[in-house]
């Protein structure tokens, strides 16, 4: 069972990298409907605010008690964030709530002194957020059933969509399993969480070849190239899971090696939009968006590495 400590630590830790994760996805959708589908735009303003909501409640609880390890990592905000919302704000005219990335960025790590009055605040967080994933998941899938069927257009990818749900699942197991306290086993987490962020890297390169334009020849041969990369090793990942063989180094440095240069080429191509030397249909924060979630990788595989 888990510690108090280590329940509020870890609660709070997920809710910083994921609570922004799922405020973007919000964002995306927003911008993604036609006009005859108003209602659905006005939805995923309300899930982004709501999720602003849960990121600002855990900024003020994150203070001094987090690692120093995740603010560090880049995968609560890089140096990129702040301006690519101004810049993402100034394009579509929609509010993004800039300050929650100044307080993030003003974090500080430790281990400053817990109570119980801040586990049940933060449990309270924990449940309110379980509850708003359940919100966030149906929208979604009811997006996907619609265009899959052919009842919407979204200028979002289907498999964009499914990507989305999984995330959102992802962050919702996670912060249920931290409400029962449980203590993670490290092995098998190992191998599912490769082949999940294996998965989502191979996508990711999928997406910005499909968003880059059609003259950006070499970025897209490069991000093709992470595509197929990235598939081999999220079967590598698959076929290890589903023997539950011992730990493979060679199978996290390669992960670890692929997942190093694709942050390069993440932060590369969002540093280039922000400047406008990039020529592509990707909003800024998506760039900075998929930056953060190579940055989380990064720091899992690292762990993993050094078990």
């Amino acid at each position: 069972m888990l510690s108090r400590y280590d329940f509020i630590r870890q609660s709070l830790e997920t809710h910083l990298f994921f609570a922004r994760i799922m405020k973007e996805h919000a964002f995306f959708l927003q911008l993604g409907f036609t006009p005859r589908d108003s209602k659905y735009t006005a939805r995923a303003d309300e899930l982004r605010i709501e999720f602003d909501d849960i990121l600002s409640d855990t900024i003020v609880f994150s203070n001094g008690i987090v690692g120093r390890d995740i603010l560090q990592s880049g995968e609560v905000i890089t140096q990129y964030t702040l301006e690519a919302e101004k810049l993402s704000s100034f394009y579509t005219g929609i509010k993004i709530a800039t300050k929650l990335t100044e307080a993030a960025a003003g974090l500080a790590g430790g281990t400053a002194p817990i109570n119980q009055t801040l586990e049940q605040r933060v449990v309270t967080l924990d449940r309110r957020a379980v509850a708003l994933l359940d919100d966030i998941i149906q929208f979604k899938c009811d997006i996907l059933a619609d265009v899959l069927a052919c009842k919407m257009f979204t200028v979002n990818y289907p498999l964009l969509l499914e990507h989305i749900i999984r995330e959102a699942k992802l962050y919702q197991k996670l912060i249920i399993r931290l409400l029962r306290r449980e203590v993670i086993q490290i092995q098998r987490e190992m191998f599912e969480q490769e082949y999940f962020w294996n998965r989502i890297m191979a996508e990711h390169a999928k997406f910005i070849r499909g968003l880059l334009d059609p003259s950006e020849e070499e970025l897209i041969k490069t991000a093709n190239d992470f595509g197929k990369q990235f598939d081999g090793l999220t079967e590598a990942a698959k076929e290890a899971m589903d023997m539950n063989i011992p730990k493979r180094n060679q199978l996290i440095e390669d992960s670890l090696e692929a997942t190093k240069n694709i942050r390069d080429f993440k932060a590369q191509g969002t540093a280039g939009i922000l400047e406008c030397k990039v020529k592509s249909i990707i909003i800024p924060l998506l760039g900075d968006h998929t930056l953060r979630e190579a940055n989380h990788y990064l720091r899992l595989l690292k762990i993993y590495h050094h078990i």
